[in-house]
């Protein structure tokens, strides 16, 4: 059964096009009928996916070409999903490696890679976007071979094939000169350079889980590749963890094989099959799926740790249960535990009371990912700044985590780039020159320090820049950083904003609320012009009288308030600070609401 199939996940770097190209892939595979309609980008099926227009979750797809069945992985492509990916690509036995043609290898591409040539898979390197005005297909391959070399790939990895393609168009070839129709060629050489699976067919039944999901009609899905053997709808199995105990014993009450982008029912499966399983309702990501004769586990992947957590905890403000239905903390407690158990890049912990947890993640897009999902479930929550995770080494040494930051900017930028990441403590280890005067800058930057910097860097840039981070490593501490952001403007009163009031507050900050915005004693509505915080009050209309002199009655002109994301505004507060989360909006607020608190933990803090 294994012969006529063939495992490949796709990897890059985000945006180089990776669901795009399955896109094509599946529309000329005659998955799809000639007349039918079909979404953009249908592998990314999640509402956050579609509006970020990013992979979040990895999906497997399969196409029948030729006789032979390829199954298609699409992995995230974002740095803070890398977690997905190093689960996947044991699915695999061969990666497609997609290049941005213009862009070339970039952190991500860099991290992906390396993982699929520690499991020993072979890529096909494909230069994407070759018809973007500013490709530069020859050097992108000079740097590709490059990065495979630095990864010390073997002779075997070395000797990649490479394809230059339009995933957008749909077409991809050996070389620029073909005639550029279709991806038929593309399909071939998977055929051709892929290995069939390599598994045991004669052995007891055993498949390792690797992705968690759930279907309105099934309840929890378990997929994962069958290692070995073949299994049959209601046969008996058991699950075991990485430690060989038994976690459940239960029966197969559904097997589904992929089909495009959906799943079919079968009712029998064999060694090779990527496959989905109902009917175990305890079973996780990295047990053991299996007949019971088998005792041994199949080993997983070790996902790296995360570098950055965030605290929440029940919504305490005064507008608290107005706009969610899940507001209590055993609600909140089970959710995040949920994803914990699903999620393998996440981490989760609690105080002793179980009324604050503590989530750690890849960083801050994960983390931000995750309340945004909570959030529109029906959640209320107060989340703290994002915190980076120390360690302590052998010498007792404090260790952080320090990043690759990956900066293209106009070279007239530069310096001022330079000059905010030496103030966060990074150290720059390459600067070089590409064409249309832009120019790229390499760094190594301590993870606490590019909090928040996102929006000031495209303030610096004039929204031209790009930047891209990558964990790199775990780096000796690098000593205390000044603050990034000046004071805050905090509301004296519970209400509602009036338009006066902001009017003529305007001179002393930028504001974050707008006439009619329900404020409370304690909510940042604004960011002061200068360091120290300021306590105004933007409830106070104008004093009406019976006079009616001439200039008294001057139209308000408002300056609109700054609008903030979920992700800038967790970076944007300070230790002292809260993120008040409701399905219909996003506050900033102190973490003590009552001046008088705020005072008195400020004189314990200096005394201490």
């Amino acid at each position: 059964m294994s012969e006529d199939m063939r495992n490949i996940a796709i990897i890059a770097h985000v945006d180089h096009g990776k669901t795009t190209l399955i896109d094509s892939i599946l529309k000329q595979s005659g998955t799809f009928r000639e007349n039918q309609q079909v979404e953009e980008r249908l592998m990314d099926s999640g509402d956050l996916e579609k509006e970020r227009g990013i992979t979040i979750l990895a999906k497997p797809t399969s196409v029948n070409w030729k006789e032979t069945r390829i199954n298609i992985i699409d992995t995230p492509g974002h740095a803070d999903f890398g977690g997905e990916v190093e689960r996947v690509l044991g699915m695999a036995d061969g990666v497609i490696l997609l290049t941005d043609a213009a862009e070339g290898p970039m952190p991500q591409t860099k991290f992906v890679l390396g993982k699929a040539l520690a499991q020993g898979l072979k890529p096909i390197v494909i230069i994407n976007k070759v018809d973007r005005p500013d490709g530069r297909p020859d050097e992108v391959i000079d740097e590709v071979f490059d990065l495979f070399v630095s990864l010390d790939a073997n002779d075997e990895q070395l000797d990649f094939p490479i394809m230059y393609a339009s995933g957008r168009d749909g077409w991809c070839v050996a070389e620029l000169t073909d005639e550029k129709k279709d991806l038929h060629a593309l399909l071939d050489l998977i055929i051709n350079h892929v290995s069939p699976p390599k598994v045991d067919a004669e052995k007891p039944f055993a498949m390792l889980s690797t992705l968690l999901d759930s279907d309105p009609y099934l309840g929890r899905c378990l997929i994962g590749r069958v290692e070995q053997g073949s299994a049959k709808v209601n046969d008996s199995v058991k699950s075991i963890n990485l430690d060989g105990k038994i976690v459940e014993t239960g029966r197969l009450t559904k097997l589904l094989r992929f089909n495009g982008a959906e799943r079919e029912p079968v009712n029998e499966v064999h060694a090779g099959d990527i496959i989905c399983i109902a009917g175990l309702t305890k079973t996780s990501v990295a047990d053991t799926i299996c007949n019971s004769e088998v005792s041994t586990p199949i080993q997983s992947t070790p996902i790296d740790p995360p570098t950055m957590s965030v605290t929440i905890l029940v919504n305490d403000s005064p507008l608290a249960g107005l706009e969610g239905k899940k507001v209590t903390s055993t609600v909140i407690r089970e959710r995040l535990m949920a994803e914990a158990e699903v999620n393998v890049a996440i981490t989760f912990s609690e105080n002793e009371n179980k009324d604050a947890f503590e989530i750690g993640g890849r960083g801050e897009l994960q983390l931000g990912v995750l309340v945004e999902q909570m959030r529109r479930e029906g959640f209320e929550l107060t989340v703290s700044r994002p915190n980076v995770l120390y360690k302590i080494d052998s010498d007792n040494n404090k260790l952080e985590p320090i990043e690759e930051v990956t900066i293209d900017v106009d070279k007239e930028f530069s310096s001022t780039v330079i000059d905010g990441m030496n103030q966060r403590k990074s150290e720059m280890i390459d600067m070089k020159s590409a064409e249309g005067d832009k120019v790229r800058l390499i760094f190594l930057a301590p993870s606490r320090g590019l909090i928040g910097y996102q929006s000031r860097f495209l303030t610096d840039t004039r929204g031209t820049g790009v930047i891209n981070r990558v964990f790199h490593s775990y780096g000796k501490y690098k000593g205390e950083m000044g603050s990034r952001r000046n004071g805050a403007l905090i509301s004296t009163e519970t209400g509602t904003a009036v338009a006066y009031a902001i009017f003529n507050l305007q001179s002393s900050g930028i504001m974050f609320v707008e006439p009619q915005t329900k404020v409370y004693q304690g909510m940042i509505v604004g960011e002061h012009s200068k360091e120290n915080d300021l306590a105004i009050n933007v409830l106070k209309g104008k004093q009406l009288t019976n006079v009616r002199a001439s200039g008294t009655d001057k139209a308000v002109t408002l300056v609109p308030p700054r609008i903030m994301s979920l992700e800038q505004m967790m970076s944007y507060i300070n230790e002292d600070e809260f993120l008040e989360v409701t399905p219909e909006s996003l506050r900033l607020r102190k973490r003590y609401l009552d001046p008088n608190e705020r005072k008195r933990n400020l004189r314990e803090k200096s005394d201490n």
